[in-house]
């Protein structure tokens, strides 16, 4: 199938077709991605392109500018801890901050993220959301991270929820926008799976499980259902959708399942920050302790690294 660059015009989905999520297949085939061996050289590697996909990110109330520039310095340093090591995806903050972190980063390769839409919890009108997002990209962000309207969502006003995400697509141009849907409130994982192809058809680049605010969060299951959203997308359209699990993976095995679950389901090619990111705060610090520790065989301090 050929690769579309961009979308047509926008479309809401046929809600009907979607099928119904298996919950239990759904737990056994996630068990089975958690037992696969790998072998230390594959893992080396796996590792290192965890590295290159974390959204390094602070989405507190109490960021300041050091605080962020501090992130920054961290996002464009890795290799201090040891030479050859990627650099991160990107820095995550809020709209207030982006101008601080991209004179930060500046050419470095770093992209500077920014949530929006009056994040976490969505609840505002659209003309905040729109002026909220083009503050942002105003700014200087790179991509933009959208909250969807949970409470409309679950209010089954599934036609309101595409057309705000349309609204904000609009806006962003060519700035990527990921569509976060706060899978821990949607309840049942019919729900991701129906948020996802609302999203995706209504113009998101990336569709996320969540903010990191609420719990559960990224859990295997809930990302397993939104690749299978994507790869039918993807058949259906020949558009690649990228995919961002964030909230809860602070550990680096935790991460390498998800990039097996994510080969196994949708293939090599999304094994790129192009594709897929971990929204991540302190996931880095392990991933750092990993890679030393298949090398030296032994593990640093956690002092050794920066506190997130």
């Amino acid at each position: 199938m050929k690769l579309k660059k961009e979308k047509s015009k926008l479309v809401f989905p046929d809600l009907s077709s979607i099928p119904c999520i298996d919950k239990v297949g759904v737990e056994e085939r996630v068990a089975r991605f958690q037992t696969r061996s790998i072998k230390d050289a594959s893992k080396e590697q796996a590792l290192r392109m965890v590295l290159n996909m974390i959204d390094l990110t602070t989405l507190e109330g109490k960021d300041t500018p050091q605080k962020v520039k501090q992130m920054c310095y961290k996002a464009m340093h890795l290799h201090d801890a040891h030479p050859g090591l990627p650099s991160v995806a990107a820095v995550c903050v809020y709209p207030s901050m982006v101008a601080v972190a991209k004179k930060e980063v500046q050419d470095s390769g770093v992209k500077v993220a920014s949530v929006s839409t009056a994040f976490p919890s969505g609840q505002a009108p659209l003309s905040i959301k729109l002026e909220d997002t083009k503050f942002a990209i105003d700014e200087g962000a790179d991509e933009i991270d959208m909250v969807i309207s949970r409470g409309k969502f679950l209010s089954g006003e599934y036609q309101y929820v595409f057309d705000e995400i349309a609204a904000i697509k609009e806006v962003c141009g060519k700035v990527r926008l990921k569509v976060i849907l706060e899978t821990g409130e949607l309840i049942t994982l019919d729900n991701v799976r129906k948020a996802s192809e609302i999203a995706m058809y209504a113009g998101a680049d990336f569709i996320k499980t969540s903010t990191g605010k609420i719990q559960p969060a990224a859990t295997m299951q809930v990302t397993y259902t939104m690749l299978c959203a994507i790869k039918d997308y993807y058949h259906k359209t020949g558009i690649m959708i990228g995919m961002k699990p964030a909230g809860g993976i602070s550990t680096a095995k935790l991460s390498i399942h998800n990039l097996v679950m994510v080969k196994e389901v949708l293939g090599s090619a999304w094994l790129t920050n192009e594709y897929f990111r971990f929204g991540a705060s302190s996931l880095a610090n392990d991933v750092l302790m990993q890679v030393l520790k298949t090398e030296t065989g032994i593990y640093q301090s956690a002092d050794y690294f920066s506190i997130d």
